[in-house]
């Protein structure tokens, strides 16, 4: 998931410095959710192997 983020934060990079500004917005929009969605995960996965033992 991380690595996803990762690849739409460059491909809003790529696409600013093209100066296409709408697509560099969606896909930061898109890097920000999965960034998200992976600390939730992360942060899940760690209280859970915590809790088990």
């Amino acid at each position: 998931m991380l690595h996803y983020a990762a690849v739409f934060f460059i491909i809003a990079l790529v696409a600013a410095l093209f100066g296409f500004t709408g697509i560099a917005a969606g896909a930061a929009g898109v890097a920000k959710i999965l960034f998200v969605i992976f600390l939730v995960l992360a942060l899940l996965s760690f209280l859970g192997n915590t809790l088990r033992r």
